[in-house]
């Protein structure tokens, strides 16, 4: 790709940001790699974006492009102030990090919220319900994933409309001044809910297992890394399964004859979850990678020290991997999605969202059987980083 021709995603405006997908489309035509202009971003800051499937899991797997900005003189706020994190880590202090939260975080905790989170479905679709219609982000997609984190990691029940606000603001910022005050007050808001912890005795949350963890050599978290770790996994936690419920949601509504297929046969609804993360999966592209030396990615020379970004939705839709792939379609093949990322940063999260995307759609289904749109989806979230809407009016 010509390193002079530069794409301003920006200049295609409020139409990107509702569906980015036909301008992907004209990019992966144009090839798998492209220099690019963010929006929003200063006009001098330019990126590389990975548009191709192939290209974009070589990349997410390749430890020739870091993770860690201080490698190359990058810093961002949230890593001054909140502290490093395992999506801004690389091997071997990756490596040292995710082995103490595997301990605490395994696949048999996240099994026994099994029933938990199907109470506080059933909860928030009780009171839901009589109304006949809603905005399903504010009764069922945010209020689900926000408890089950919060509960989870031990949080008290803090202002929800607050933290909502804070963490959307770090995730997609409206401005560079909200995005500093958000991750400032977070931050704050950490520190003094890891010191409370400390003080008040063993629970059985995972911020206080993360707290007491220790790996066979007497290694544990510092108390900056036990905030990063916070920070990530109640942001992560839940920011993402609000998306994965609205946008697939939203594409079941889309498209009847999906949605007819799903309601006669609910044995489907695991596959159909598949294809929601990769339709139109919570994550638009992973965070930022950067260049440790020169490279080559499909004949494009990336410079030591550059700017990476995958680009997830745009690689969902590459029609090399995925056959129509602009068409929803539960049943399809959908392996080797890359909703959740690849490689040692594949999100570890992803059995928890997934078992509370199944239940919360699974039982909406089951509770609303005339349900359909009641409007249009409301604003989609600015930037890059995440792909979700901040309402969706729906009836039944």
């Amino acid at each position: 790709m010509d390193r002079q021709h530069v794409v301003d995603l920006g200049e295609f405006g409020d139409a990107f940001r509702r569906d980015p997908h036909p301008v992907y489309e004209r990019l992966r035509e144009q090839g798998p790699v492209h220099r690019v202009r963010l929006p929003g971003a200063d006009e001098n800051y330019e990126t590389w974006l990975i548009v191709g499937y192939e290209e974009a899991r070589a990349a997410l797997a390749d430890p020739r492009l870091a993770k860690d900005g201080s490698k190359i003189g990058a810093a961002f706020l949230d890593e001054e102030m909140i502290g490093k994190n395992l999506l801004a880590t690389d091997p071997p202090q990756h490596t040292r990090l995710r082995g103490l939260v595997t301990r605490a975080f395994t696949m048999r905790r996240v099994e026994l919220l099994r029933p938990r989170i199907q109470q506080i479905t059933d909860d928030l679709l009780d009171e839901m319900m009589p109304r006949g219609h809603a905005d399903l982000i504010d009764a069922l997609a945010f209020p689900l994933p926000i408890t089950v984190i919060c509960e989870l990691l031990g949080v008290p029940d803090m202002d929800r409309a607050e933290f909502r606000k804070l963490s959307t603001e770090v995730v997609a910022p409206t401005n560079g001044n909200t995005e500093y005050e958000a991750i400032i007050r977070l931050g704050e808001y950490l520190t003094e809910l890891i010191e409370d912890k400390r003080s008040a005795g063993p629970t059985d949350d995972l911020l206080s297992d993360l707290i007491r963890t220790t790996a066979e050599d007497g290694d544990r978290l510092s108390p900056q890394e036990l905030r990063g770790m916070a920070f990530l996994l109640l942001i992560a936690g839940h920011e993402t399964t609000v998306n994965l419920i609205g946008n697939g949601v939203l594409a079941l509504l889309t498209h009847p004859d999906q949605l007819a297929a799903l309601r006669a046969d609910m044995s489907l609804l695991g596959g159909a979850v598949e294809e929601m993360l990769r339709y139109d999966g919570p994550v638009q592209s992973a965070t930022f990678r950067y260049a440790a030396e020169p490279l080559e990615i499909a004949g494009t020379a990336i410079e030591q020290g550059e700017h990476v970004v995958v680009g997830l939705t745009a690689a969902q839709r590459d029609g090399d991997r995925y056959g129509d792939p602009h068409r929803f379609d539960i049943r399809r093949d959908t392996r080797g999605h890359l909703a959740f990322g690849h490689g040692i940063h594949y999100c570890l999260g992803a059995p928890l969202a997934r078992l509370e995307g199944r239940t919360a759609i699974g039982s909406l289904l089951e509770r609303a059987p005339g349900l359909a749109l009641d409007g249009s989806p409301g604003e989609w979230l600015p930037g890059l980083l995440m792909r979700g809407m901040r309402s969706l009016p729906v009836r039944w």
